[in-house]
């Protein structure tokens, strides 16, 4: 290899963590991957989040820099400006080395509109648990939220969405204490916490730790709505380590609150409005469309709105036109109808099915209890189904590496 590869890892819609804390905590394949093609690291924060906000105030008028957009040319300075300093450093000129672009979710779609956008940057792309699609009405959230819990255990969460709206419509004040989430004054914001409570059992590999005790209660003829309110609170508050106020959208409001980035970008960009479906839904019909444009209009005002048409006419959505990009998912994860899950000339995509197996579980394997993103293929109830796709991906590399160096690295 006449100059080594450099994987371009892309920051997720957060705090850019330090090397040290992110070998320990976060993407631990990726380092696999570095070490196995001898390539270099390098990681951008995405602006406004973390340290790399142009605005110490987040106001809305500020935040109209803030974009998926702006965020890929933020990235194509950058790979340019660490080629150019490469370059300085060993006394090259014009020397270009192989460059991969990685990414999860958000970042996952980053990566593959990098790839898109900027095809002579990079040599490939790895898209993980991409959400390449902006969805209005997300109902498909919800329904693979069904799916992935099998039938005992979507029975028993069908049940607890009966038990928490009608005891909302009679007391909703006891309702909301048994959650320790009384600060929540908005009905949709209550709600969308007890949704997202159960959502994420599956978004990160842990079924179990949901599904075995509610089933149990129903089993047992026990109160479900105790047993869901245990779970909140000590799984997905306690361990996870969700944060009630940031349902609020009182403190949303407030322009320091750095949880309004993400819901600023939902709200201009790509929307993911994880509606309630019209039958067999899993959360509370409230959480409508119209909980979410409210949410969007009480936060940031009027005139603010997802032009999600906009975003898929720009990127194509799941009709993505670029190459040498390599989409994988998991067979649990609720997102997957915002990822590209269909092979296409040149874009290969990959689904890994086990029990476990939910966001970015090429990358992170497959988290237990305690919650451990740093996840291990051997946690998954088939650790061959991830080693089979992770070895895809590193076939894919191979091949593109090849071919990118084949082409002395000029724009492809």
């Amino acid at each position: 290899m006449e100059y080594p590869m450099t994987i371009f890892r892309f920051s997720y819609e957060g705090i850019l963590p330090k090397p040290a804390d992110e070998m320990s905590q976060w993407l631990l394949y990726k380092k696999v991957l570095a070490k196995k093609f001898g390539a270099a690291v390098v990681s951008l924060e995405h602006r406004y989040y973390g340290k790399s906000s142009p605005f110490k105030i987040l106001t809305t008028k500020n935040l109209q820099f803030l974009s998926s957009k702006q965020a890929l040319f933020d990235l194509a300075a950058c790979r340019q400006f660490y080629q150019d300093s490469l370059n300085l450093k060993h006394n090259r000129l014009n020397a270009q080395n192989p460059w991969f672009t990685f990414g999860i979710s958000y970042s996952g779609a980053l990566s593959a509109w990098f790839r898109l956008k900027f095809p002579h940057l990079t040599c490939g792309s790895l898209a993980s648990s991409a959400v390449v699609e902006a969805v209005y009405n997300f109902t498909d959230f919800d329904r693979q939220i069904g799916i992935s819990a099998g039938e005992e255990c979507k029975a028993a969460l069908k049940e607890i969405n009966q038990l928490v709206e009608k005891k909302f419509s009679t007391n909703e004040t006891e309702l909301k204490a048994m959650f320790d989430a009384s600060q929540l004054q908005i009905a949709g914001d209550f709600l969308y916490l007890l949704a997202d409570a159960a959502a994420t059992a599956f978004q990160y590999g842990n079924p179990d730790a949901l599904c075995s005790p509610i089933v149990e209660a129903k089993n047992a003829g026990h109160d479900l709505l105790d047993a869901y309110a245990t779970y909140v609170k000590d799984y997905y508050i306690g361990s996870f380590g969700a944060k009630v106020e940031s349902y609020d959208q009182s403190s949303l409001k407030d322009p320091s609150n750095t949880d309004r980035l993400w819901w600023f970008q939902v709200c201009t960009e790509v929307a993911y409005f994880q509606v309630a479906p019209s039958n067999d839904s899993l959360r509370s019909s409230k959480l409508d469309a119209r909980y979410h444009l409210d949410l969007c209009k009480n936060v940031f005002g009027e005139g603010i709105y997802p032009d999600v048409d906009a975003t898929n006419l720009y990127y194509g959505g799941k009709n993505i036109a670029g190459s040498k990009i390599v989409f994988a998912n998991g067979s649990q994860d609720p997102w997957q109808g915002a990822t590209k899950q269909s092979s296409s000339p040149n874009i290969p995509s990959y689904t890994v099915t086990c029990h476990n197996c939910g966001h970015g579980v090429d990358m992170r394997g497959c988290p237990q209890i305690p919650l451990n993103l740093e996840g291990n293929a051997q946690n998954c109830s088939s650790p061959e189904a991830v080693n089979k796709t992770r070895q895809h991906i590193i076939d894919n590399i191979d091949l593109w590496l090849s071919q990118c160096e084949g082409k002395g690295r000029k724009s492809e």
